[in-house]
């Protein structure tokens, strides 16, 4: 007879198969367990190294219980467009007029070639106008500085060299994001070696002091621009691994609060509005629109809605805040700035721009370029009509017409009616259009590109009225000083 001892005493020869073949079982398991962890760990250690590594979390600060050191006053005029969204926030200019007709070379004041490349809008403040550019060839993101009299570039300044962020969308660029302007000092935030970096400059060129606000993991770039509220310069850098929002001081760039965000991959900008009777810092994008304080960046209300990725900016009246998005939902929302619940909702997107309020009424533009109009109180649709071309720049408001410029460089006028699209003009200025047109001191300043053979050039055009028809040759974009 058979026989082995054992834990537990002698197993027959017939009571032992059972026995070794659960063994063997169970050792083959172990191997197999074993070998697969290893080529896990094998997996996530080449995954980490090819830079696929989880940036960390957000490092959360509150604000200073004695509150904020004062810095010296906002100092810009009504006239300036000195930020992201211009002087009122809600991309308007009611009180100021520009040219409806215009082209290459009617009612060109003058027009500027533009080092690089870059989506960021002209910031027009007082004689200046700044530009964010980022070009290729050197590896440089860069500030530009313009006469906004002659054209005449005064200066450029080098903020980053090398650093270029790989996962950039083909509508994006390394240089998307608007300057701000205090009226003393620039701030520009833009992405470079995986880190969000804001650069305070003076309106020389000199750079003040540069601030590393977090690190950031892109899926497809970044676009949200800074805004100015006080003594601080607001930043939202929303991605996959937990974006953040944070308040930093204008004149010692010192962080003085910061909140964690939600895990997406979301590119709007901040804005601050004055609604419902107090101000707040209001983002759209992550499945919800959401108010925080501007001064210590608490949040006072979140409402579930538009989608995951946004990039519009939110606009608002005197009660109320409308947010649309995006990708991959399609949505409309209008929510009550007091508590944030929400009171009406629609399919209708906006995605790549940015809605724009006024007088009652919501008018926007998909990205196929389908333009419409709602009524802000109920979201009912009063018009909807095709602009032509695809359109990714944010409509503006100019005196009494809407500007609204096409990727192919088409800018079309139409009127800020409820009662039907009507077309005031369309001017065809270039090749594309991506930087949403600005207004200041009477005159329309809009970035253009040309794609001439194998290259591209970007030109800073400022239109203005009574300038005529202006010859300028095509080889030499010297800035033309037709305007004193």
């Amino acid at each position: 007879m058979e026989s082995v001892g054992g834990q537990g005493g002698v197993l027959e020869g017939s009571r032992l198969r059972p026995v070794l073949y659960q063994w063997r079982v169970k050792r083959t398991i172990d191997q197999m367990h074993f070998t697969s962890l290893h080529r896990l760990a094998v997996v996530l250690s080449v995954l980490s190294v090819a830079g696929c590594r989880k940036t960390p979390p957000v490092e959360e600060i509150s604000a200073p219980a004695t509150g904020v050191s004062e810095a010296s006053p906002i100092d810009v005029s009504a006239e300036d467009w000195a930020w992201w969204r211009g002087p009122n926030g809600n991309a308007t200019q009611p009180t100021m007029g520009a040219p409806t007709e215009f082209g290459p070379t009617q009612n060109v004041l003058w027009k500027a070639p533009v080092p690089g490349r870059g989506h960021a809008d002209p910031t027009v403040v007082g004689d200046r106008v700044f530009l964010a550019t980022a070009e290729e060839d050197s590896n440089t993101q860069s500030v530009v500085c313009f006469d906004r009299h002659s054209g005449n570039q005064l200066w450029q300044q080098t903020l980053h060299q090398g650093g270029f962020e790989g996962n950039v969308h083909a509508k994006s660029t390394q240089a998307s994001n608007t300057v701000a302007s205090d009226g003393q000092r620039l701030f520009v935030c833009l992405l470079n070696a995986g880190k969000i970096h804001l650069t305070c400059l003076d309106l020389e060129g000199s750079i003040l002091w540069q601030k590393m606000l977090g690190d950031f993991r892109s899926k497809f770039g970044y676009s949200a621009s800074p805004v100015l509220h006080g003594s601080l310069v607001i930043v939202a850098a929303d991605h996959s691994d937990g974006g953040f929002l944070a308040g930093v001081h204008r004149e010692s760039g010192d962080i003085v609060w910061k909140k964690a965000r939600p895990q997406e991959s979301t590119y709007a900008s901040p804005i601050v509005a004055h609604v419902a009777g107090k101000d707040q810092v209001l983002i759209a994008g992550a499945d919800q629109v959401a108010s925080y304080s501007p001064e210590t960046g608490e949040q006072l209300w979140s409402c579930e809605g538009v989608t995951s990725s946004c990039v519009g900016t939110v606009v608002w009246d005197e009660n109320n805040v409308f947010a649309s998005g995006g990708y991959p939902g399609e949505e409309t929302i209008c929510i009550n700035a007091s508590n944030g619940e929400p009171v009406w909702r629609n399919k209708q997107k906006v995605y790549i721009s940015s809605l724009l309020a006024f007088d009652g009424l919501l008018f926007g533009h998909n990205d196929k370029g389908i333009a419409f109009c709602l009524d802000a109180a109920t979201g009912e649709k009063k018009w909807q009509a095709r602009l032509g071309g695809n359109h990714s720049a944010s409509p503006v408001l100019i005196g009494q017409h809407i500007y609204a410029a096409s990727e192919e460089g088409v800018v079309t006028i139409f009127e800020p009616s409820g009662d039907g699209f009507e077309v005031v003009a369309k001017n065809d200025m270039g090749d594309e259009i991506m930087a949403s047109p600005v207004a200041a001191y009477g005159n329309l300043f809009l970035r253009v590109a040309d794609h001439r053979g194998s290259g591209r050039q970007e030109t800073l055009y400022c239109i203005g009225s009574g300038a005529g028809v202006t010859t300028f040759a095509d080889a030499d974009l010297a800035p033309s000083v037709d305007a004193e």
